[in-house]
């Protein structure tokens, strides 16, 4: 497969600007891959598909507000400062993006906060719009990350030409969210509603936590045409032993196991064993699923509609088949499905 393969018209007004009202009142576009049909739902009608025994794998990973504005020394220039990952944090030295990039070199110090009472000093650079900096503040390491998240705005797509609302912090959350880490939402998982996910326990079905820190590597565009020189940025994973003896239970018992978006097949796929069973796993993973791929974990999963030559497009090609990925999208395009992080979502079973 190639990238020229992944490429898409998509009319802009499919990009959805805002959630749906009600979480689980998304569409909802069902691929049967062995029947080669596509039916129209709503996605509280997931429920439908699972029975007692039944596995949902959720990303648990928590979205931080990565988004910060500051003014460059001297010139006062405004300048965004996009949180990528802490790298030290008795030094309080993060790897972030900056823009516009060409302003700021190494040695320049960033004032955020109406009082200045947040410094950033440059102190190295990392790629063209990449940058290490050291933050400097008086106070306790609690007090500083209270400061970031203070200052700090949830960081919805850019694509997203509105401003952030107080609704984003809440609905770009996953109602699961638990472990802070990730500077973009495990998407698929914001359908989920309390009253869903209540419904879906009363039924019987079990809940399989990993924690993949979604980093801003999962979005970068691929660059190349032959797709296995593609590398993706590693990002941070934990899958413990209590999930995976929930997952392998379930294979055992031949149950239904649905990787809830691409994050949780990736963290899954990360960490299979020689029997394909799943295994525990504390680190980095930098795995890039694209076709042809052998699944070993989940048998179905719900994603979103994505973007054109994505490397989360790629993972549902390999997952749904590609010429029943293509009409599919074809058909979402044509129904008027939204794409996207706030878009409508598919279940491929």
């Amino acid at each position: 497969m190639k990238l020229s393969h992944f490429q898409f018209d998509l009319p802009k007004e499919l990009l959805a600007e805002y959630p749906a009202e009600n979480r689980d009142e998304s569409r909802l576009m069902v691929i049967d891959r062995k029947k080669q049909t596509i039916e129209h739902k709503m996605f509280k009608d997931v429920i439908d598909y699972f029975d007692d025994g039944d596995v949902l794998i959720l990303n648990n990973t928590k979205v931080f507000p990565a988004r910060l504005y500051g003014n460059k020394e001297k010139t006062g220039a405004r300048i965004e400062v996009f949180l990528l990952r802490e790298l030290n944090s008795e030094q309080r030295l993060w790897d972030v993006l900056v823009d516009p990039a060409r302003k700021i070199r190494i040695g320049n110090k960033l004032y955020f906060g109406d009082d200045d009472s947040l410094v950033a000093e440059v102190i190295d650079n990392t790629t063209s719009r990449g940058r290490t900096l050291r933050f400097l503040y008086d106070g306790s390491y609690e007090e500083f990350r209270n400061k970031l998240t203070e200052l700090g705005e949830t960081p919805i797509p850019k694509y997203i030409s509105r401003d952030v609302t107080p609704e984003d912090a809440e609905r770009y959350q996953t109602i699961y969210a638990k472990e802070e880490g990730a500077v973009a939402a495990p998407t698929a998982g914001l359908h989920f509603s309390k009253h869903l996910l209540k419904k879906l326990e009363i039924k019987g079905i079990k809940f399989a936590e990993v924690t993949l820190h979604v980093g801003l590597g999962t979005f970068n565009p691929v660059e190349v045409e032959d797709l296995s020189k593609h590398k993706m940025d590693s990002e941070e994973l934990k899958i413990t032993q209590e999930a995976c003896d929930i997952v392998n239970d379930a294979k055992v018992k031949k149950k239904r196991i649905c990787a809830v978006g691409t994050t949780s097949m990736r963290a899954v796929e990360s960490s299979v064993s020689s029997q394909s069973t799943l295994n525990p796993f504390d680190g980095w993973t930098n795995k890039f699923v694209f076709p042809p791929h052998d699944f070993s974990i989940a048998t179905c999963m719900i994603t979103n509609f994505h973007t054109p030559k994505s490397t989360l497009l790629m993972m549902v090609s390999a997952f749904c088949g590609h010429d029943l990925m293509k009409r599919a999208y074809a058909e979402a395009i044509k129904e008027g499905y939204k794409f996207y992080s706030y878009g409508d979502a598919m279940l491929i079973i």
